[in-house]
């Protein structure tokens, strides 16, 4: 595969990072994941602008030229010979010396790589997947709010805990936070209905902000539907009549059977999408569609 490292182009395998960088050395960088719709990444803007905050809050010296990464990834693309992708653009301090830094990264590392698209299963948009409660806990943020940061141990743990827990292939993992509140999946933001009005767990717990979150959160409001954001109980999950997952890569998935720590189900709904998930996410894909012109 061809990545892009420093502005430059090169086979993956022919990419170096010094062993001083502090991403390798202490998790200082940041990263961010999108899809490409008609070739052209949506929400860029919104992803880059939350990535230029987070470099700013942990002292690294970067701003994003959203221009010549939209050139990047149309010319990633070609190279691997892709119409669309999943792209990871990720951010790391750069080479500083052994030892915590006496000030702020002044050369970071910018680097992208791309891959194929999951493939699409409308079905899954339907019959929705399982969601499993976890006994691994969401660990708090390391400053006021969570960095989509290198400091990914916690997800990785949570993501082994789900594997050999016996969840369905396809299944999300969700974690509650240290007060027992509900507050992420894995990989995904949590939403949830009861009587026409939206829910998701605010980011005072230590949720990451996620872009696709705050996009559904908008189109909800603008179509009239009250959102609120706060703190959540897993019994009122189990409660819902609609429950989904939001993600950059999969869009609104809707979850059509919990399953608890002891390995108790509970069907959500009628165990298919519900009607405002579907509203939501033909919105949703109406939006994408537009950017595209």
């Amino acid at each position: 595969m061809k990545i892009a490292l420093n502005g430059t182009v090169m086979e993956s395998g022919e990419a170096v990072i010094s062993v001083y960088d502090h991403g390798f050395l202490y998790g200082m960088g940041l990263f961010e994941t999108f899809r490409t719709y008609g070739g052209r990444p949506y929400l860029l803007e919104r992803h880059l602008e939350r990535l230029a905050a987070g470099c700013e809050a942990i002292g690294i010296r970067y701003q994003p030229d959203a221009e010549a990464l939209q050139k990047m990834i149309s010319t990633l693309l070609a190279e691997n010979g892709l119409t669309e992708g999943y792209i990871r653009l990720t951010v790391t301090a750069g080479i500083g010396e052994l030892g915590l830094p006496s000030g702020d990264y002044e050369r970071p590392t910018e680097f992208m790589l791309v891959k194929a698209l999951p493939p699409h299963q409308e079905a899954l948009y339907r019959d929705g997947k399982e969601l499993r409660l976890l006994k691994t806990t969401r660990n708090t943020p390391e400053g006021a709010i969570r960095l989509k940061s290198l400091h990914y141990m916690n997800n990785i743990i949570a993501k082994r805990e789900l594997l050999a827990s016996g969840a369905s292939a396809s299944a999300e993992g969700l974690m509650l936070s240290q007060e027992g509140l509900l507050a992420e999946g894995i990989v995904s933001n949590l939403f949830f209905v009861q009587e026409d009005t939206l829910y998701t767990p605010s980011t005072d717990i230590g949720i990451l902000p996620g872009i696709t979150r705050q996009r559904v959160i908008e189109l909800a409001r603008q179509r009239g539907y009250t959102v609120r954001e706060g703190h959540y109980l897993f019994e009122e999950l189990l409660a819902a009549e609609e429950v989904w997952l939001t993600t950059s890569i999969q869009e609104l998935v809707p979850v059509t059977r919990v399953t608890d720590s002891k390995g108790g189900s509970t069907v959500i709904g009628s165990g298919v999408a519900g009607p405002l998930l579907q509203e939501l996410l033909l919105a949703y894909r109406n939006d994408t569609e537009e950017q595209q012109g």
